[in-house]
């Protein structure tokens, strides 16, 4: 497979997930959502959690929708967005001192991002 394939892959792969992360905080309370095992949620408002999922539900979006429709440059817009915000879900991680498994999955994630960002504005833009 060529880069483009691979970066499509990627793309995907975070937009259902980041598409997954929000519609959860769209749709659940704050309670269910720390009942689930996301603790960090204790931490925040309902409003501010709806706030992180409508960014993350448009962070996903922004990744696969745009260039089908000939804005390809939103796509490393969106995952250089994302990987923002998922720097403040690390520091946030990292306060809790949820080390384990949190800090590092968030950590994989800023990196996807990041190098779906890089190669998105460089080598392989649209």
């Amino acid at each position: 497979m060529d880069a483009n394939t691979w970066l499509w892959i990627l793309a995907g792969f975070l937009a259902l997930l980041f598409l997954g992360t929000g519609v959860l905080k769209l749709t659940r309370t704050r309670e269910q959502i720390v009942a689930e095992g996301l603790t960090w949620a204790e931490d925040y408002s309902e409003s501010q959690l709806r706030a992180l999922g409508w960014a993350e539900v448009l962070g996903a979006v922004g990744l696969v929708v745009p260039p089908l429709v000939g804005l390809g440059i939103v796509t490393p817009v969106a995952a250089t967005c994302l990987s923002v915000l998922t720097v403040g879900a690390l520091v946030v991680h990292v306060r809790r001192r949820e080390l384990l498994p949190d800090a590092l999955r968030t950590i994989a994630l800023i990196v996807m991002c990041v190098v779906l960002a890089y190669w998105r504005f460089g080598p392989e833009a649209f």
